[in-house]
């Protein structure tokens, strides 16, 4: 009998499908490089033992006994949602706020309980100083993770909202293998494989090939984007004690940019002129570009020395080559009509070599189990490149754009350069009494040493940024599957960019107490868990009337997240979150872009029998309430999401995906400028797997 698609992907178990929802998947473990735990991964996804995971506390435990905040979303999920950038890995989740920007094809934007995040690339950090950004492709992933609220205490420099997590896809020890074709409106065209297995008879040696071809117009008339990504990657048991993974990846981006920078007069405001096209583009798409080749390589070790202590170690050396030209719309003249744009340009290049080294050692008594962890991370970031700004470049007609421009002099291109040097020390220790209380404790010592060379001013800054972060946490795990938690938390995130006096602005310090529950009835193929938090930031970034960033005291943000995951049948899905989040300002005003109610909720279908076996059908709804900008309300909007897949002949599947079925127009956010929200997207995916 020929083999469906779906054949090929484990059902969930009671197990499993816990398993799942919280994250407790050893692929988790590639967060922090544990190339071990990530061998054992297929077979302990058909184990009904506990998995455990080690993206909270970068050690192997069980997810659901951390009191920490941290959502997953795997390979499953991005594959039934087709996700096409990391933003929109977390629409369905509670927390985290993506598309207040509307469309964006070089850049992803989050915000995790009102606060920026932190991008990591296998608990890496990817640095983007400057529209330098380091943008991870969706199909060369196996999850991503967010980790809600301060971080520092294991990752070193991250801001107050936390951090969102991406994890390569690795090899496996059964040969498996993917061909894609997807096709889509705004010209979406998509070529990808993905094939893996062992390379010698014994298994010892395994790999991985994934590439990708695809090229997709943008929102804005004139705006696309074509990206060429090749990712391999090799595993090796060197012994029964010691395992290498190398991972590798290369991708090419050539494109016009969107600037969806819109005024509120024109969007949110009426006007004379009535109100300004969503696809109105105030760029020049026949200059602008944005072409970016990012290169990286790099492995995960782990050796065990006895029973009692584990090294493990993760090193990447990236490499980021862009030229950007931007052309966006600025601030208005004042007639009513017209506006100023704004021009800047980016040529020049990233290197950054990190690595974390952690020992882990983990002893027993009758009543006690404790896991000590201590490591020294490093990173080092040089960047070298010519910079442009002009915020009064020209002026366009706000409702009919003359889209043409004229070309910058390229002798008015000043050098910039950053070096910046980071070593961070930290220590922490779990303990586990009587299988019914955790308790958590950590400390951490970073200092960073930047120097930021501006020609333009002819300034030269060069100082040394420390902080020394603290962690704690407890936890009661009950029987019934109820665990109630409190932590705290800090963060630390030192800041390499200069403000418009050239000044090397202030590192960024935030804390957070959390208390919440989870739940995970064994009884039950699903999870809720429930949080409640309330974070402090200072030296926080504020978007001035000038339309630049400064550093503007003190925010806060308090809040109550509801998220679950569960099968209500073997056959039903369900997916389900709610936020609210009170997020101010130091004079204690509202911040912008952040709604105080947001919710989602995702049902899918899965036909496993009878004359429509293989077909699965999905379907979500997701709500943004209003947020505020001063004195301007943007309204809030409901957006509505489908889905359907069907498995045929042998391993085939075809797939189609709609986002935004409606083709709502919306307002996403305003902050100083507006922003229209995605329009809709309609993809078509034909694959063939083995």
């Amino acid at each position: 009998m020929p083999t469906s698609c779906s054949s090929l992907r484990p059902r969930s178990p009671l197990a499993l499908a816990i398993r799942r929802a919280l994250g407790l998947s050893l692929s988790g473990a590639a967060l922090v490089g544990v190339p071990a735990l990530a061998q054992a991964q297929d077979a302990a996804v058909e184990s009904d033992t506990v998995v455990v995971t080690a993206t909270a506390l970068k050690v192997a435990v069980p997810l659901a006994q951390t009191p920490r905040s941290v959502s997953k979303v795997q390979r499953e999920e991005l594959d039934e949602r087709n996700v096409q950038s990391l933003d929109e890995s977390f629409r369905y989740r509670a927390g985290v706020l993506s598309g207040h920007y509307g469309a964006d094809n070089n850049t992803n934007w989050f915000k995790v309980r009102g606060f920026n995040q932190a991008t990591y690339m296998n608990g890496l950090r990817l640095f983007d100083p400057g529209y330098y950004e380091w943008t991870p492709e969706p199909y060369g992933l196996q999850s991503v993770d967010v980790f809600k609220g301060p971080a520092s205490i294991l990752y070193g420099e991250a801001p107050s909202g936390g951090l969102v997590n991406a994890i390569s896809k690795r090899p496996t020890e059964e040969a498996q293998g993917e061909v894609q074709v997807q096709v889509g409106n705004r010209h979406h065209r998509q070529l990808a494989f993905d094939t893996s297995g062992p390379v010698t008879q014994s298994g010892d040696v395994r790999y991985r090939l994934v590439g990708l071809y695809k090229e997709r117009d943008g929102d804005l008339n004139g705006t696309s984007n074509e990206r060429y990504y090749f990712a391999p990657s090799l595993e090796w048991d060197v012994s029964d004690d010691t395992q290498l993974t190398f991972l590798a990846s290369v991708q090419k981006d050539d494109g016009v940019p969107e600037n969806p920078f819109k005024l509120a007069y024109g969007t949110v405001q009426d006007t004379p002129f009535g109100k300004v096209d969503p696809e109105t583009n105030y760029g020049a798409p026949n200059y602008d570009k944005d072409e970016r080749t990012q290169v990286s390589v790099g492995y995960e070790l782990s050796h065990q020395f006895s029973d009692t202590w584990t090294f493990e170690q993760n090193l990447r050396y990236s490499h980021l080559d862009m030229e950007l030209r931007s052309t966006y719309m600025d601030f208005a003249t004042g007639d009513g009509r017209t506006a100023y744009r704004g021009h800047l340009q980016r040529d020049g290049e990233i290197d950054n070599l990190t690595v974390d080294n952690r020992m882990i050692g983990k002893w027993y008594t009758e009543r006690t189990e404790n896991t000590l962890l201590f490591g020294v991370d490093y990173q080092d970031l040089s960047l070298d490149g010519q910079e442009f700004d002009n915020f009064t470049y020209d002026t366009v007609d706000i409702f009919d754009p003359d889209t043409s421009i004229t070309p910058v002099d390229q002798s008015q291109l000043f050098g910039r350069r950053i070096d910046k040097q980071q070593l961070g020390l930290y220590v922490q220790d779990q303990l586990r009494i009587d299988d019914r209380w955790v308790l958590l404790g950590s400390v951490r010592h970073d200092s960073a040493d930047v120097k930021n060379t501006n020609q333009q001013l002819d300034v030269t800054v060069d100082e040394t940024q420390s902080q020394t972060s603290y962690s704690g946490g407890v936890m009661y795990l009950g029987d019934n599957g109820i665990s109630p938690y409190l932590s705290y938390t800090e963060s630390f995130s030192p800041q390499a960019q200069t403000n418009v006096d050239g000044a090397i602005f202030e590192e960024i310090e935030g804390e957070q107490w959390e208390v919440g529950v989870k739940y995970a009835p064994a009884s039950w193929d699903g999870y809720v868990s429930a949080a409640a938090f309330d974070i402090e930031e200072s030296n926080s970034f504020a978007t001035t009337p000038a339309g630049y960033q400064a550093q503007a005291g003190e925010k806060t943000s308090t809040g109550f997240e509801l998220e679950s995951v569960g099968y209500l049948t073997d056959q039903l899905q369900l997916t389900a979150a709610y936020t609210y989040t009170d997020a101010r300002n130091d004079d204690d005003t509202r911040a912008a872009l952040i709604p105080r109610h947001q919710a989602s909720t995702w049902l899918d279908y899965d036909f496993q029998q009878g004359a429509l076996a293989g077909l699965k059908l999905g379907g979500g709804v997701r709500y943004v309430g209003e947020s505020v900008d001063g004195d301007t309300t943007v309204s809030s909007h409901t957006l509505v999401d489908a889905m359907a897949s069907y498995d045929f002949a042998n391993n085939w599947r075809a797939q189609v995906n709609v986002n935004n079925l409606t083709d709502k127009e919306y307002i996403a956010s305003c902050d100083f400028w507006c922003y229209y929200g995605e329009s809709r997207s309609v993809i078509g995916s034909l694959s063939y797997q083995w």
